[in-house]
């Protein structure tokens, strides 16, 4: 293989090419005259964290339980609190550990999503291998929850050459795992518009970009929440200000702590204060976008 100096023109745009974001799909008007589009999502790893390296780590798979026993229920106070609906994407496996607390999300109208089989790093796979594994999680999902999952995040927020293409394959309505905007984009595979949905995501709106460790590396928490907090509040606020998507990543074994599950309380109540914003599941912010739109196939 060459190296990328090397590459001639042909090659780096083919690479370039592959995924790009299309037409901007942030519609003319957001449901009943709402200023802005709100998206709450949660990352339901779970055990999953310490699963899928091949870990097994009493300690760090307790860590991952923590998310469900103790997280979960402190989100979902606080989500009822102001009767906002949230996505979750969950890896299969995680599903499997806990299938009633993915039964009673949705049976409170909260979006169950494809979050890969047990965290793998998709974009390490072979095609055959990430197929495979990208439907055995769909079909288990629609197995607990009753409705088969209409978008996903990959479980690493990367591509891998064949990740568009299974999604397609699937049928999925959005994906939300890539960056190239703050605002709903349609997917351009290779020059191509796929007709899916992107509600992208962000490391700046992610809790675990800022309370993460790792307790034998250099890796350590170093922004105060407070910090957190602020840097959230401002991307709300930009956001509201644009009239765009404000689309929020967090995690239940991370957030869900008592000194931090303040910021999605505050936060919550500062987007309920506004009284003219939409907070919807990703699921129904992309069909919005895609009725909007026009694209065809989108449920």
């Amino acid at each position: 293989m060459s190296e990328p100096h090397q590459w001639d023109e042909d090659t780096w745009r083919g690479m370039v090419g592959q995924v790009r974001a299309g037409r901007n799909l942030k519609p003319a008007a957001w449901p009943n005259g709402a200023r802005c589009a709100v998206a709450i999502s949660f990352d339901s790893d779970h055990e999953t964290n310490e699963l899928r390296d091949g870990g097994r780590s009493p300690a760090r798979l307790s860590w991952g339980e923590f998310g469900a026993r103790r997280g979960i229920p402190r989100i979902r106070a606080a989500l009822d609190r102001h009767g906002f609906k949230a996505s979750f994407f969950v890896p299969a496996v995680a599903a499997l550990l806990h299938p009633d607390e993915q039964r009673a999300l949705a049976q409170d109208g909260h979006e169950i999503g494809l979050h890969g089989w047990i965290h793998e790093v998709n974009s390490r796979l072979d095609a055959a291998t990430e197929r495979d594994l990208m439907l055995r999680a769909s079909d288990a999902l629609e197995q607990i929850v009753g409705t088969r999952p209409v978008g996903m995040r990959t479980p690493s927020w990367d591509y891998s050459p064949h990740t568009l293409a299974i999604a397609r394959e699937l049928g999925l309505l959005y994906d939300s795992s890539l960056f190239a905007d703050d605002d709903p984009y349609e997917i351009v595979a290779d020059g191509t518009p796929t007709g899916i949905v992107e509600l992208p995501v962000e490391w700046i709106r992610d809790d675990a970009a800022y309370f993460m460790m790792n307790r034998f590396g250099a890796q350590r928490p170093y922004t105060p929440p407070e910090a957190v907090l602020d840097i959230f509040s401002r991307e709300f606020e930009g956001a509201h200000a644009e009239g765009g998507l404000f689309l929020l990543t967090m995690h239940p074994h991370v957030i869900g702590y008592r000194s931090r599950i303040f910021i999605l309380e505050a936060l919550l109540a500062q987007i309920a204060a506004k009284g003219d914003c939409w907070v919807a599941t990703h699921a129904d912010i992309a069909r919005h976008c895609a009725h909007a739109a026009g694209l065809k196939g989108y449920r």
